[in-house]
């Protein structure tokens, strides 16, 4: 689990549970003092979104549902780019997309750490998610090597806090 607190106090909070025999859902929600939101379901394509008043999900507390069917997302990306490439027109999703994606792996280095992360220490992080990704080849090992037991790192939270895992000798 995550919890993104935004500036004003404001918080989002993320779970997720990959076990099997669990019940398994990919989906986004976002639950207010009047009611819920359905943010997107089915891994977020299409993604059925929905507001309802209190915190039930059922057709009576629906106030709002975005009209089916959807478009698909990752075309409209594409039409997007391409009428901005077709008609000259200034396109650029670069710095959306980078701190998308360090806002990530902020949440990533909070969970397998169990340590709060602030955007400017991931951002100032020389942490590597991927030691020497810079030099793997096909024919390299592999970045994550087993230990004499056969078995792979994995985040310790609480324990090792600085960095996603403690790797043992290779075996």
């Amino acid at each position: 689990a995550v919890e993104y607190t935004f500036e004003d106090g404001s918080t989002f909070q993320l779970n997720g549970r990959t076990m099997i025999g669990c019940h398994d859902q990919f989906a986004s929600y976002a639950h207010g003092s009047k009611g819920l939101g359905i943010v997107s379901t089915s891994s977020h394509s299409p993604g059925r979104c929905r507001t309802f008043n209190g915190q039930k999900m059922t057709r009576r507390n629906m106030i709002w549902a975005f009209p089916q069917p959807e478009k698909n997302p990752y075309q409209l990306e594409w039409d997007d780019l391409l009428d901005a490439i077709r008609n000259d027109k200034p396109y650029n999703e670069i710095k959306r997309g980078a701190t998308a994606s360090l806002v990530t792996s902020m949440g990533r280095m909070a969970a397998h750490t169990g340590q709060e992360v602030t955007f400017d220490q991931i951002l100032n992080s020389d942490h590597e998610f991927a030691p020497n990704l810079d030099k793997l080849t096909m024919t390299s090992d592999a970045p994550l090597r087993k230990n004499a037991d056969g078995k792979y790192p994995i985040p310790q939270p609480g324990i090792v806090r600085d960095r996603e895992y403690q790797e043992e000798a290779s075996a």
